[in-house]
């Protein structure tokens, strides 16, 4: 199996989360559980796949606080034995996290700009001005300075991210991906699975051009079949 796609489980509950992957079966090898489902089980979700079914999980949370609940909610995480978990990629929290990780391997990956996000949502959310690129990028570089083990960022951003002198042996992982033809839905800054891999990311996430497909294992494997 091709672990660099990611498939967002981003459906109502944990009942229908073990049913989607369930139909995928072997197809996906690695799944992102967010906090959409975290009041509908979502960490039950996570154990169930991890232990009883193999799969590798990647938790997205992205943690946002003072440093001392950050530690303390990562340590609680950290003993269920997931794979990813994203914090906001702003350095005392990225610290924090690494913190509470301390002693296992969950990977802890810093949020830059999210994929939903366009220049003006910036303006309006008050974030100093400048191109959004150079924003994204700078963000990554402090996060991987921080103690990031990743980042998550744009596929348009990849290139110039695994540029960076600090992104050696570091993760990217780039949600804000479409097979061409598909629904964009509230994404802004988007790109193919390819081109995404192509551009530096280690894996890329996609959530309902597979869950939503008629055929989700076919979906699934359309799109690793793709990937360069």
């Amino acid at each position: 199996m091709d672990d660099r796609l990611i498939v967002a489980l981003d459906v109502g509950n944990a009942v229908a989360g073990l049913e989607m992957a369930e139909r995928i079966g072997d197809a996906v090898s690695f799944y992102k559980i967010g906090l959409g489902m975290l009041t509908g089980g979502g960490l039950a979700l996570a154990r169930e796949l991890k232990d009883d079914h193999g799969k590798r999980i990647f938790l997205d949370m992205k943690l946002f606080d003072i440093s001392a609940t950050v530690e303390a909610a990562v340590r609680g995480l950290a003993q269920f034995d997931l794979d990813f978990l994203t914090v906001h990629g702003d350095p005392h929290v990225v610290r924090a996290a690494k913190e509470g990780a301390s002693g296992s391997d969950l990977k802890i990956l810093g949020v830059t700009v999210l994929t939903s996000l366009d220049r003006g949502d910036l303006d309006a959310a008050m974030i100093q001005p400048g191109d959004l690129h150079d924003l994204t990028v700078e963000r990554a570089a402090r996060a991987f300075e921080a103690g990031a083990d990743g980042v998550i960022a744009s596929p348009r951003e990849a290139t110039a991210i695994r540029a960076l002198p600090q992104s050696k042996g570091r993760l990217i992982v780039t949600p804000g991906v479409r097979p061409a033809g598909s629904d964009l839905g509230d994404q802004k800054r988007v790109e193919t699975p390819a081109a995404a891999i192509s551009a530096g990311a280690d894996h890329i996430v996609v959530g309902r051009p597979v869950w939503q497909a008629a055929d989700p294992r076919g979906a699934a494997q359309a799109i690793i079949s793709e990937l360069p």
